[in-house]
């Protein structure tokens, strides 16, 4: 049995620093620098948004690579698959650019996975930014290129983004170390180092039993979501440890669930009693209270780095050991 249990724990150490060796060093990303812009989901619902989200980062100093006329509309998606990916590809293999940021999330991402140059990925590393129907693309191409990423801001929302919450993001993309975030609840009590992996909810779920979903081993699993019904809620983090990755976990971290309101006098279980279904008696930390969802004041969360999540009555602490850069 203790042979088994060395074994095992050699085995995940192994796997973590494997990891590690092949996780890219990323440049910092500073004014004057380029970042592509792409729209590989939705398109924006008001170009409003787009316009005041493109000046805004001008504003900071960045030199945009932006295509408007590849932008274009076929019902949610922000145009036809192949447009689509072939605008990402286009950005990955830019010479210039150090950065992706996507123009919205929606929905579409998990269509053109199959589609991108993971080995051009591998090549050519970039700072992915974005979240929601972004997580596909951050989980994706941390498998298959070892990319790190922020999930972060989009652009149609970066204008509306708060000074504080700018700043922190700025201040990750150069390279700086995320300060700890205390501001958070205990679910279940402990201690995990992770790789800080996650996003949306529904994204993560969805990713479960196709090859682009990556190992949750050891991992800290931050999560989020809008316009779930709580039954839908239950249903994606029953998936999840159907599937066995709940129970490989380091630690979990839950931001907010918003919109999932019932419209009725139906019974429900609300979210927080969801989480305590599947989380209270978990082997591995659990906080809730993340400042991270579906509204505009949100935290920029660092993908892929290796992270603490220590948990405790008391206060609770999710630190980050490694810049997006390191």
């Amino acid at each position: 049995m203790y042979l088994c249990t060395y074994l095992r724990t050699y085995l995940r150490i192994f796997a973590f620093y494997s990891l590690r060796a092949r996780l890219h060093r990323l440049l910092p990303l500073f004014p004057g620098d380029t970042i592509a812009i792409v729209a590989p989901s939705s398109a924006p619902h008001k170009q409003s948004r787009l316009t005041s989200g493109l000046a805004a980062l001008e504003a900071e100093g960045f030199i945009l690579d932006w295509e408007p006329q590849s932008l274009e509309r076929r019902g949610y998606l922000a145009g036809s698959d192949a447009a689509r990916a072939r605008q990402l590809n286009r950005a990955i293999t830019h010479s210039h650019a150090k950065a992706i940021m996507c123009v919205r999330g929606g929905y579409g991402a998990m269509r053109i996975l199959d589609r991108i140059d993971y080995s051009a990925a591998r090549r050519s590393p970039k700072l992915l930014i974005g979240f929601s129907d972004v997580t596909a693309l951050h989980l994706a191409l941390y498998k298959h290129a070892a990319w790190r990423g922020l999930s972060g801001p989009l652009v149609v929302s970066f204008a509306e983004t708060g000074p504080r919450l700018r700043a922190r993001f700025l201040a990750l993309a150069r390279g700086e170390l995320a300060p700890p975030i205390r501001s958070l609840e205990a679910l279940q009590c402990g201690t995990a180092h992770g790789t800080l992996l996650g996003g949306n909810l529904s994204m993560v779920a969805r990713l479960v039993g196709t090859p682009h979903m990556p190992s949750l081993r050891g991992a800290i699993l931050f999560l989020e979501d809008v316009g779930e019904a709580p039954y839908r809620i239950d249903a994606l983090l029953a998936q999840l440890r159907l599937a066995g990755h709940l129970d490989r976990l380091g630690g979990v971290v839950l931001g907010a669930f918003t919109g999932w309101e019932p419209r009725s006098d139906q019974p429900v279980l609300t979210p927080a009693e969801i989480f305590a279904d599947y989380f209270a008696d978990a082997k591995y930390p659990v906080a809730t209270g993340l400042r991270y969802g579906h509204f505009s004041e949100r935290e920029t969360i660092p993908v892929g780095v290796p992270a603490t999540l220590a948990v405790t009555p008391g206060g609770s602490t999710l630190s980050m050991h490694e810049s997006i850069c390191g």
